[in-house]
């Protein structure tokens, strides 16, 4: 099933099997994003999050790139706007989604895209990706994260000489670093994050969106803190299953089971 959104530029294809593929379709410009775009992109991760028949979303970019950033040529409709609505904000609505979603980079992720990039779960990009933060070149102030996320990934350090410099960190570095999941060779970016979607699915579907939840909720917390968080959610859960839920996890581990345990969702 496809649906198109604000004249085709953002796509979203509903495939067989619990994938849906949210693609930026404005390759002439390199996948800029104007404003109308990024509501529509908000729009569209906030639809997956409600629909029952997707488990994993892949994003990604048509053309040579993934996102070139903002369309400079509409700044201020852009910058000027009601920058503070969730609704309207595809950073916002990404962080939102319980479900795992997975960054087929290809090409350039540029400020903001290589915010959007940062937002996304698991991260496969083709070797000639080249992720870059332009904030400091162009005097835009970041408002989707970059500032704060790259350095708990990458470290301090890394993060200072790649947003005050302007240097384009490249895939193979950003696997290095442990930003990038996977690197594969141009054009296979979409197969392994399908491959990677698939692998997901097979598992508890209930139990993919818990662990999901946990671990991006824990990362805001020190250590300590998220080691307790776990501890409750892990108690809350247990608390809660039946004995019919308690058989047949039993049932899975063991291999006897015909069909994937029913989530608690």
């Amino acid at each position: 099933m496809d649906q198109t959104i604000s004249e085709n530029l953002i796509q979203v294809k509903k495939e067989s099997g619990g994938i849906a593929i949210i693609t930026i379709n404005r390759p002439k410009s390199l996948n800029s994003l104007t404003r109308a775009m990024m509501v529509d992109l908000a729009k569209a991760f906030k639809v997956m999050d409600s629909d029952e028949s997707v488990q994993v979303v892949i994003f990604t970019g048509s053309g040579r790139s993934f996102c070139s950033g903002v369309d400079l040529t509409a700044a201020e409709s852009v910058f000027k706007g009601d920058v503070k609505d969730p609704e309207t904000d595809p950073v916002v609505q990404m962080e939102r989604l319980r479900k795992p979603i997975i960054g087929a980079i290809n090409g350039f992720a540029i400020t903001a895209g290589f915010e959007l990039a940062l937002a996304c779960d698991i991260l496969v990009a083709s070797r000639g990706a080249k992720f870059m933060d332009t904030h400091a070149r162009f005097g835009i102030f970041p408002s989707w994260g970059l500032s704060q996320k790259l350095s708990r990934i990458i470290g301090a350090n890394k993060a200072r000489e790649v947003s005050l410099t302007s240097t384009p960190l490249t895939a193979d570095v950003a696997g290095k670093l442990g930003f990038v999941n996977h690197v594969v060779e141009e054009g296979e970016a979409l197969k392994k994050a399908r491959e990677i979607a698939e692998a997901i699915i097979k598992n508890e579907q209930g139990m993919v969106l818990r662990i999901k939840s946990v671990i991006n909720d824990g990362l805001k917390l020190d250590l300590g803190h998220a080691l307790t968080l776990e501890k409750e959610r892990a108690h809350a859960y247990y608390s809660g299953m039946t004995k019919e839920q308690f058989k047949k996890m039993q049932e899975f581990i063991a291999g006897r089971g015909s069909k994937k345990p029913t989530s608690k969702l």
